[in-house]
């Protein structure tokens, strides 16, 4: 029997050595750590004595008020209050608090488009639009506290209405791009969203995705929404229905709007955004975040882990429809006065060295990119990033998903050159900012391991009762402590807010859902969410282990490890393998596979099932939908699909589990 879908399970018992057990460590290089913006453990020491003067600290000195706050922190488990009675805004510490320096002509967002247009915006340009916008969405009787909700590609129109909402107090709602028609419905009721900002459409690997025809069908009779705002970006190329009454041009508002509006005093508890988090079934979860805690969050992690300079050109290759682009494309960065990059297509458009071409033209310095988008650079070898000059990289990250450290030593010798630190990142949606993760001019690295948690933040690893398990033993990774980016309750639910993520072990102990393992030098190696375990014959595997394995043998791109039921051990391994360009699938390689694992983890690691396929299905945040391969192991009636890149990978999957009598026809 398997453990029901939704029960955790924590990771990896100490039976077992552990794949991801590393010995490699690479220590901040000389000269980097010379220049760099933390270079000793002194912030550490000055959170660990007193975490709320800490944190006062870092908001008086980093971040602009209004009024300063009577309290750091109203703190009634579950319920956190941060700089209670405080008065700020997101959008004058993104913008207005640098016009007054040479900040104002220095450039805020540059923008590369799918085609290869371009924008840059200074701060100068970027102050005139938010305000122009934020007008634009008075004139249309939005007020403090209403919900707008935007559904868009990578534009700089998407960054330039948050900030324009939260110069007046609106609460965005972004709904990613790729997404359905369905789910934006199910999130624009469920936020009871007043207006609607979409576009045209927008372009993907050449093509055009129709936003704008399914805003048409998500807000139709929709009681809530009066405006829709378009914007127009493909023209021609996907014609549009402006329905008359609702639907408004974005350029014909903007031409009519005032440059000038003052940004709102909004108190620090106000809410910000409701984001919405993906891979759930039934009602969407929506995370609120409010304004004064997260905006400290965001800034600092900027500001530590990348170690971000005014010269610096810094691109995270996010999305901003996920919570990665809302903190550290617009508003971490931002608030730091940085220049951040946005990027509207795909990796492989029009060709594979897309991002390298990128890093060369605008000569980024900090690169900001997923373990997933790793793997498949891999997978297409090392002829695309040797194309390019790649010399301007000074910092390297990883976002989204635990890395395997074959990805990780790939990425530091072929894109890093060997001299560039990297930081892999831990964190949520629903913590707001980075969590975990090296300080790159303090902390010495180990391929695969975000290493400890940032100055001030509380981890641990417990066992299933609660208790703190010893180093090198797998469990459940959690928070000891509030922090100030944290997320305050589930939009319309606060009892699912509770249940969620504080009923488990305490009021006081937040549950992250991931499971971990601390090793002997207090490094944490996070495993996945706790159900991405398999239990065989009573022993706990990490998927991420077994995917790590595999991924480590010469002819392997990429692998997804899932358990299925089996009548003599509980459960058995079923692996799904991506090869190398050029590598056949043959059975012999099946069973080199099988020994291969069972040689790096243990014989009871030993896969069951290999089946080979030519990718794997992924969101469209590049996270592997390991549910699906699940569904598809046990035989059960596959879930959602709709936010996989591509559907159809799966049925292929399904078509070769049939032929070789694994499911039932």
């Amino acid at each position: 029997m398997t453990t029901p879908r939704g029960q955790p399970r924590p990771g990896t018992d100490n039976l077992l050595e552990s794949l991801l057990k590393e010995n490699r460590k690479f220590p901040p290089p000389a000269d980097f750590k010379a220049k760099a913006i933390v270079k000793d453990r002194s912030l550490y020491d000055e959170a660990e004595r007193d975490y709320q003067a800490f944190w006062a600290k870092q908001a008086e000195q980093n971040l602009h008020w209004f009024k300063k706050w009577d309290k750091v922190l109203d703190w009634q488990p579950p319920f956190a209050k941060w700089f209670v009675g405080g008065k700020t805004n997101v959008s004058y510490n993104c913008i207005d608090r640098h016009l007054a320096s040479w900040r104002r002509t220095k450039a805020a967002i540059v923008w590369e488009g799918e085609p290869g247009d371009s924008v840059t915006l200074t701060y100068q340009d970027l102050a005139r639009e938010v305000q122009k916008f934020a007008n634009v969405l008075k004139s249309l009787g939005v007020k403090k506290g209403d919900r707008v909700t935007m559904y868009m590609g990578m534009v700089p129109e998407l960054a330039i209405s948050m900030l324009a909402c939260a110069r007046i107090g609106a609460i965005h709602s972004i709904v990613f791009g790729g997404f359905s028609a369905d789910s934006v419905r199910d999130r624009v009721n469920d936020a009871q969203a007043k207006l609607v900002i979409t576009q045209d459409g927008a372009w993907r690997r050449g093509n055009v995705v129709p936003l704008k025809v399914a805003v048409d069908d998500a807000v139709k009779d929709n009681k809530y929404v009066d405006k829709v705002v378009v914007l127009r970006r493909v023209g021609d190329k996907t014609p549009v229905k402006m329905q008359e009454g609702r639907d408004l041009w974005w350029h014909d508002l903007m031409a009519k709007a005032s440059p000038v509006c003052p940004a709102e005093q909004m108190d620090a508890e106000d809410p910000l955004f409701i984001l919405y988090t993906s891979g759930t079934t039934g009602k969407p979860k929506g995370i609120l975040h409010t304004t004064g805690g997260y905006l400290l969050g965001v800034t600092m992690s900027t500001k530590w882990v990348f170690d971000i300079k005014d010269d610096d050109y810094y691109w995270c290759t996010a999305d901003i429809g996920w919570v990665t682009g809302h903190s550290y494309i617009v508003y971490g960065p931002l608030s730091n006065g940085a220049t951040s990059v946005m990027y509207e297509g795909g990796p492989d458009w029009p060709d594979r060295d897309r991002f390298w071409a990128i890093v060369e033209k605008y000569r980024i310095n900090i690169l900001y990119t997923s373990p997933t988008a790793i793997r498949t650079m891999m997978k297409w070898g090392t002829e695309f990033p040797a194309r390019r000059d790649l010399s301007s990289l000074r910092l390297l990250g990883t976002v989204g998903e635990p890395i395997n450290p074959e990805a990780w030593m790939w990425y530091h010798e072929n894109i890093g050159k060997g001299r560039c630190p990297i930081v892999d990142t831990w964190w949520q949606t629903e913590t707001g900012s980075i969590l975990i993760s090296p300080l790159p001019g303090v902390t010495a690295t180990k391929p695969g391991t975000g290493t400890t948690g940032l100055p001030g933040i509380a981890a641990k690893i417990v066992d299933e009762k609660g208790k703190e398990v010893p180093p090198n033993t797998g469990g459940y990774l959690v928070l000891t402590r509030p922090w100030p980016s944290m997320l305050r309750t589930i939009w319309g639910d606060q009892q699912r807010y509770v249940d969620t993520y504080w009923n488990r072990f305490g009021k006081d102990i937040y549950v992250t859902g991931d499971g971990a393992r601390r090793d002997e030098d207090g490094y944490f190696w996070i495993t996945g969410r706790v159900d991405d375990v398999v239990k065989v014959s009573g022993h706990r595997l990490s998927n991420i282990e077994i995917e790590s394995a595999l991924v480590s043998h010469p002819s392997v791109a990429e692998a997804a490890a899932v358990g299925r039921s089996d009548a003599v051990k509980g459960e058995a391994v079923a692996v799904f393998v991506v090869l190398k360009q050029g590598q056949k699938a043959t059975p012999e390689l099946k069973q080199t596979l099988r020994q291969w694992v069972g040689e790096k983890i243990g014989s009871i690691a030993r896969p069951d099932d290999v089946f080979f396929t030519a990718d794997l299905p992924k969101t469209r945040s590049a996270k592997i939908m390991r549910r699906l391969l699940r569904d598809l192991a046990e035989g059960r009636v596959l879930g959602d699909t709709t936010t996989l890149t591509d559907p159809g990978i799966v049925e292929n999957i399904k078509q070769q589990y049939i032929a070789e009598g694994k499911e039932e026809a």
